[in-house]
């Protein structure tokens, strides 16, 4: 039997009047008629969603919702009930949070930072309660290793990502890009794996790569007027908010630009040869 709250490859075993009947292993599931794309024929493979009706059936979708079980989201409350609250996820039927798993008492309309988790009946359900999902301790990573980040929550030291649905993790404040918001996703690099097992996040890729990123990034902001009001003793914020580097990687960008006679630094800025 599949698990609810996954995504699944299945075969068209037969279609009838209700829709495609789908082979899964030891039971057929039904893709409705209206769901079921103009061409479907048997033999045929679909993508499909499957979850749980209201009589705890299985039941197959092609409307995928935003996260998956195992998956983080960031999910708007569309209603308040007896039982929990109800999260928007991109499908007919809304996700519960049960009161149970809300970290704090979620309100109709706000956005929450969730985890999709199975309940004991085997239903999705949304949870957030985010740590008792993450691990803070390394075990597979490698430093400079591209990962999948979702921003979790703003600190004094910077930002606390979640690192491939998986880890908690740091991206350090000068690291950090303006306009970045809780759950937003993107790409990220590990800078280091700690003494403690705990990782550190940059966004740039480490080494020469990342600063071969900043060198692009420094010559197209001077392109448009051939001049750049930032230098090496401009504060980090403005270096960060201007051009979304840190100022030691701004600074070793500047500098081989310089060694390679494309730009002359000035006490008031940057010229483009």
């Amino acid at each position: 039997m599949l698990t609810p709250g996954y995504r699944y490859q299945l075969n068209v075993d037969r279609i009838d009047l209700q829709g495609a009947w789908l082979d899964a292993g030891d039971e057929q599931l039904l893709l409705a008629k209206q769901e079921c794309p103009a061409d479907i024929g048997p033999g045929q493979t679909v993508e499909v969603f499957i979850f749980l009706d209201r009589g705890k059936t299985s039941k197959a979708t092609t409307k995928m919702p935003i996260a998956e079980v195992g998956e983080f989201a960031f999910l708007q409350v569309k209603s308040i009930g007896p039982h929990g609250a109800f999260l928007g996820w991109g499908l007919d039927k809304d996700l519960l949070a049960p009161y149970s798993e809300q970290a704090q008492k979620m309100l109709e309309d706000r956005r929450y930072l969730v985890r999709i988790c199975l309940d004991r009946d085997n239903r999705p359900i949304a949870s957030s309660r985010l740590e008792q999902f993450l691990e803070k301790e390394n075990q597979d990573l490698s430093d400079g290793e591209e990962v999948e980040l979702l921003i979790w929550a703003f600190t004094d030291l910077g930002v606390k990502v979640i690192v491939n649905n998986r880890y908690e993790a740091l991206l350090y404040k000068d690291e950090v890009p303006t306009g970045l918001k809780r759950g937003d996703n993107l790409i990220g690099y590990v800078l280091r794996i700690r003494p403690d097992r705990r990782i550190d996040i940059t966004l740039r890729r480490p080494g020469a790569a990342g600063v071969h990123d900043a060198r692009q990034i420094v010559l197209e902001a001077l392109e448009p007027q051939g001049f750049l009001p930032l230098h090496d003793q401009s504060p980090p914020e403005l270096i960060r908010s201007q051009l979304g580097l840190s100022k030691k990687v701004f600074k070793k960008a500047i500098g081989g630009l310089y060694k390679e006679g494309l730009i002359e630094l000035n006490e008031d800025g940057i010229k483009l040869v």
